[in-house]
């Protein structure tokens, strides 16, 4: 039986003053070998590291290449509002995902509809008339974002629900 005596007069390790003051980081540990359970067969042996993007769970806030009303220019907004007035269908809307398509009247390519850009208190839901404005979707500026868009007729036999929560049959 060891007593507490014999561990407190034993020698400290000594560690070198020019490590103790450095600030490099010390040396990896050398690599153990694998368990069984734990080589690939067929594979590399050495670990490869994941190329991963930028998450802003750490620290990396990657823009969204999407023209939110935030984010979108004085010039764009205004030329946006001062642009005609058009006529769709919603196509379908997904709360959790925030983005939508609506389908034009006059027929056409169907048109991005953001989260931001709805106004009124109900969530478009697929077969909602609406009238929106367009503007043009950086960098290319190829196609196009529906902005100012008001539901004008609820779909029939449709739950709408409010952006609080509350759920309404139509």
């Amino acid at each position: 039986m060891t007593c507490a005596r014999h561990l407190t007069s034993r020698p400290a390790a000594r560690t070198s003053s020019r490590s103790a003051m450095s600030s490099e980081p010390p040396p990896p540990p050398p690599p153990q070998a694998p368990t069984p359970h734990q080589t690939n067969v067929g594979l590399l042996d050495t670990p490869r590291a994941r190329d991963r993007s930028p998450s802003p769970l750490r620290g990396n806030v990657v823009p969204s290449p999407l023209p939110t009303r935030r984010t979108r220019t004085f010039s764009a907004t205004v030329r946006a509002s001062q642009g005609p007035v058009y006529k769709g269908v919603c196509k379908c809307f997904c709360r959790s995902k925030g983005h939508g398509f609506i389908t034009p009247a006059d027929g056409g390519p169907d048109i991005f509809l953001h989260i931001s850009d709805v106004e009124g208190e109900y969530v478009p839901v697929e077969g909602d008339e609406v009238t929106y404005k367009m503007c043009s979707i950086p960098p290319k500026n190829e196609k196009l974002q529906a902005v100012e868009v008001v539901i004008t007729h609820l779909a029939p036999g449709t739950k709408h629900e409010t952006w609080s929560g509350h759920v309404i049959s139509s």
